[in-house]
């Protein structure tokens, strides 16, 4: 078992194990049934990708919007006055022409070989208004005492950016500090198990999602193939 121990300065960021919000972010609870709206939460490798991480929430009672207007970067948003005097307030500003960041002030500490690293929260990947924060990637190791701040991709000119009270703004998933692999071609043994692995897979598609094909609003075509294969798979092992 890998622990992330964790200490804050800020109690609203309360990170979590990153959980699908239904209803929410991640769709609404429609069974996977013909007629029903497809949404992200019925795609499996999605939700698991979403349910590695861990995520952080806004923790201010202030909501606030960061905008591109004429090419420089606005932020509103009524903070009042700083919590203590020389405080950065509000614990945001501009970071280069394209960027901005927040200060966010947490320290998570993962074992000696690991490391955090900072992500778009998933919610990203279904919002279609264009608010969601973008965060761009950075890789911290676990002998960094703490995470001063965050940087975030500034929205488009004339697009804003919404931090809203306790929603989701961002993702921290685990990855080893040294990413020790390299890419090499399969061997023709490795290539033709791979292949009979796939033409096994195609071939009885039809039986394994038998009972579990439906067709959304949209008129596409799901089936549980991928599903059934992975609980086998963790049952197996």
């Amino acid at each position: 078992m890998q622990y992330v121990k964790f200490r804050l300065s800020e109690p609203g960021l309360r990170p979590r194990r990153t959980r699908l919000e239904i209803p929410g972010w991640a769709g609404q609870p429609e069974p996977r049934a013909d007629g029903s709206q497809e949404y992200a939460w019925h795609c499996i490798p999605f939700s698991e990708a979403a349910k590695a991480g861990i995520e952080l929430f806004y923790p201010y009672a202030n909501e606030l919007h960061v905008s591109t207007r004429d090419g420089a970067l606005v932020f509103e948003g009524d903070f009042g006055a700083p919590p203590e005097p020389g405080l950065q307030w509000p614990p945001f500003r501009t970071f280069g022409d394209a960027y901005y960041t927040y200060q966010i002030l947490i320290d998570l500490k993962v074992e000696a070989g690991w490391a955090i690293k900072t992500e778009t929260h998933p919610r990203f990947y279904t919002d279609r208004t264009g608010t969601v924060p973008v965060a761009v990637p950075a890789l911290l190791r676990h002998w960094w005492p703490m995470m001063y701040f965050m940087v975030f991709k500034a929205p488009e000119e004339g697009r804003t950016h919404v931090f809203r009270p306790g929603e989701p703004f961002m993702q921290i998933t685990l990855v080893p500090d040294e990413a020790q692999y390299e890419l090499v071609p399969m061997s023709d043994d490795e290539a033709a198990e791979r292949e009979l692995q796939a033409r096994r897979i195609f071939a009885s598609r039809a039986t394994l999602s038998a009972d579990s094909q439906w067709t959304s609003a949209t008129n596409t075509v799901f089936d549980g193939t991928y599903r059934r294969i992975l609980g086998a798979a963790k049952t197996a092992g």
